[in-house]
Formats: structure tokens, sequence, C-alpha cells
């Protein structure tokens, strides 16, 4: 990794953790865009992986108060679940299919509320969507518009929404760097040395987007996250489609 390429990296890990801490997700799907950009895809998925850890895990710290930890319970059970499936399989990513999982998913954000009967609350809704979020986390490298259904009919405020998600995700992270381990061990000293400086960045980003929050009516949370979600998932499934026409 060169030194200019390093200094990209900090600083699109620190607008990305940003952009997370506002919205709850969206960052993490660009950093993985520009990590598949000079990574193989299993490293790409480590490397985000570490990122997203720090980034989600500080923003569950700030958020702590928040987090409905019965939630986090059964979707973890749900996350362990899809990773046992996914090494029984012996999953292995390209750029390609990571890419058009992602760009298929804002369909998702725009699906009427009234077509699902799901809610997070429900300990079998919530152990299903750690099965499918984590699945997707481990596959495709973030889940968060999946992850968004089983909890539109909750009564939860946008504060308990992206402190549960952030808790979650550190969960489902925290096991993808475990998946993707060997892949991991192809990073240099110094590329691991680079990641590791960027980690302070993500908290940083965290912590600015959280405060940009707070000043957000729950109305315009979910309108700019769908429209944000979607603009990134269109540009994806073009770019899954051109790799796969190479």
């Amino acid at each position: 990794m060169s030194l200019w390429i390093g200094i990209a990296f900090v600083s699109v890990v620190f607008f990305t953790s940003m952009l997370s801490g506002v919205f709850g997700m969206a960052g993490g799907l660009v950093l993985l865009w520009f990590l598949l950009l000079i990574f193989p895809a299993g490293t790409a998925m480590a490397v985000h992986g570490v990122i997203q850890l720090t980034a989600n895990g500080s923003r569950a710290w700030l958020s702590r108060r928040y987090i409905v930890w019965p939630i986090v319970a059964f979707m973890t059970l749900g996350v362990l679940s899809a990773a046992g499936l996914l090494l029984l399989f012996n999953y292995s990513p390209n750029a390609a299919s990571v890419s058009l999982l992602i760009g298929l998913m804002p369909i998702l954000v725009w699906m009427p509320k009234r077509w699902f009967h799901l809610d997070a609350n429900r300990a079998s809704h919530a152990l299903c969507c750690g099965i499918a979020s984590g699945g997707l986390t481990i596959a495709a490298g973030v889940s968060g518009p999946l992850i968004d259904i089983f909890f539109v009919r909750s009564r939860m405020d946008r504060r308990q929404v992206v402190a549960t998600k952030a808790m979650i995700q550190v969960v489902a992270h925290s096991i993808k760097i475990i998946f993707y381990l060997s892949a991991a061990m192809a990073l240099s000293t110094g590329e691991w040395g680079i990641v590791l400086l960027a980690a302070p960045f993500a908290i940083f980003g965290t912590h600015t987007g959280n405060r940009i929050l707070h000043r957000l009516t729950d109305a315009n949370f979910r309108t700019w996250t769908r429209w944000i979600v979607t603009g990134i998932g269109v540009f994806y499934f073009l770019q899954g489609l051109f790799l796969l026409t190479r």
C-alpha cells in the first residue's frame, strides 16, 4: 500500500464512519467499495470487518443506554448459525458477487412497510434477522438495509435503532473477521499498521456523526437513509454487471 493510498484510506474511514454515525449504515457500503479496489475480496472483507468493528463499537458505546439487549442476544445466535452454514459450504467471495448482492439491497428500503409483519422485539424474528443479516454480512460485507426491515414495525426511535444495530454489527463484524482470518494474513505488517492507524479516525468520525444524528427528526432520518442507500446500491449493481462482463 503506497503512502497516498494510505492517506486516502484513512480519509475514507473517517468520512464513512461519520456517515454511518448519522444513519446507522451507508458508510460501510462506501468503505467496502474502496477496499475492493485495493485488496482481493477476502482480504477486503477482513479489513472492512476491523474498521467496522471499531466504528460500530464506538457508536454502540456512545449510544449504549439506548441498546435493546434482548434483541442483540437473539440476533447473535442467528449470526453464529449463519456463519456455521457458510463454513459448511466453504463460501468464498469475489468482487462481482459482492457488488451484485449489495446492489440489490436498496430494493428492501423501498418496499412498503405494510408488506412486512416483522418486529425485532419478537424473539423468533430477532433470531431470523440474525441468521439473514449475519449471513449477508459475511457473504457481502454489509447488511444494514436487511436489518432495517425487522425494525420497521418496532416502537423504537432513531436512537434505539442506531444503537441496537451498532451492537449487533459489532457481533457480526467480529465473526466476519474470524471467518476471513486466513485472507487477512496476506497483509503485510506495514499494511496492518495503516489499518490500525485508521481505527481512531473511525471512532472520531462516528462521534461526529452521532452529534449530527441527534439533530435529525425521525422522518428526515428515514428519508435520507432511503435515498443514500439507493444511490450507493445502484452504483454497486452497475459495477457488479461490469465485472461479470469483463
